[in-house]
């Protein structure tokens, strides 16, 4: 007889909510979710079937990259008719970086999928992943009539869920390790579940799944400071086969206007290669001719990033560029909100 429960697959990609204290050596290993259940009984009171899937290698999340991506977008893509919901357990280094691409990656997603993690391994007395992961769980599983409540990519952290593509890893050491400064948390967890409604993601439920796996990382990323050199802008604007780069500029999107700096921008821009302004403040817009200092970039063609993190406008480039956009529409298809990643 068929369960009439909600299924949840859970993908383990490595990280340290998996890792358990050898008690011969001292050292963190990981331990075989498949006995998921023995180190976390507290799972079988949720009202949920759950499934265990593994990366056969898990890996630090530092080491994560777009071929890992690929390879969680396949598992969903493999596995998405037969389950309800995705709790994917990450390492917080770069979980922000994986939950924004994957936001990109599937197209359509009619489901939730949660990423989350810990600070402490799951055998630590003091350990944050039994409720971040218990938590995780029970959000995915959230339904009305049926239907999943949640349709977008998620990322749950120290009781509160997020929209992926809105956050940010601020803390190494707290519990409470992620933050989204321009969006509203979705749900809260107390003494009840509180979900906010009215600013989950809405989705074309009409059609169907649709997984990217092409992405392009012929990307660099520019942090400006004070006093940085033209030969440094200039060695990364020859870096060969570049497409596109992100300038994290200052405040509302400012840069310097030495004429040398907007005259590289200017020449590489005529190449055909795009450049996306966004702040590398944690909060806050670009906006571009605000100032003088960014009236420039406007002028000569400079993408806004609006209000996107830096993991957001990464994985929106990585995906765009793996779209292969026409030249003429990569500008507006990059300043329009694609899973409400920016405003």
């Amino acid at each position: 007889m068929k369960s009439s429960k909600v299924k949840i697959l859970l993908i383990y990609t490595g990280g340290t909510i998996g890792m358990v204290k050898d008690f011969k050596t001292g050292a963190l290993k990981s331990f075989d979710f498949k006995t998921l259940l023995d180190q976390i009984p507290e799972l079988k009171l949720l009202d949920c079937d759950i499934d265990t899937v593994s990366f056969e290698e898990p890996i630090d999340s530092s080491n994560m990259n777009i071929d890992s991506w690929v390879q969680i977008a396949e598992l969903i893509e493999d596995q998405y008719d037969d389950f309800d919901g995705f709790v994917v357990l990450h390492g917080s280094d770069t979980m922000s970086y994986s939950a924004s691409a994957l936001s990109f990656m599937l197209e359509n997603l009619g489901k939730p999928v949660v990423f989350t993690g810990s600070q402490l391994p799951i055998g630590d007395l003091r350990t944050d992943a039994k409720e971040n992961l218990i938590t995780s769980i029970q959000v995915a599983s959230l339904q009305t009539k049926g239907k999943p409540d949640i349709q977008e990519v998620c990322l749950y952290f120290e009781y509160k869920l997020y929209r992926a593509n809105r956050t940010t890893k601020l803390n190494a050491e707290d519990f409470q390790a992620f933050s989204s400064f321009n969006y509203h948390d979705l749900a809260e967890s107390g003494v009840h579940l509180k979900v906010n409604y009215e600013y989950l993601f809405k989705p074309n439920t009409r059609k169907k799944l649709k997984v990217h796996k092409k992405l392009d990382n012929n990307i660099a990323l520019i942090k400006v400071y004070p006093g940085i050199t033209e030969a440094v802008i200039q060695s990364i604007f020859q870096t060969p086969n570049l497409k596109a780069v992100i300038i994290e500029s200052y405040g509302a999107g400012n840069c310097t206007t030495e004429s040398w700096f907007l005259n590289i921008l200017t020449e590489n821009i005529s190449k055909g290669i795009h450049i996306i302004n966004i702040t590398q403040c944690v909060g806050g817009s670009v906006m571009m001719g605000h100032y003088e200092t960014s009236s420039a970039l406007k002028n000569i063609g400079v993408i806004s990033g609006k209000d996107i993190t830096t993991e957001a406008a990464l994985g929106k480039l990585m995906f765009l560029l793996g779209q292969e956009i026409p030249g003429n529409r990569f500008k507006t298809m990059y300043e329009t909100p694609l899973r409400g990643e920016l405003s």
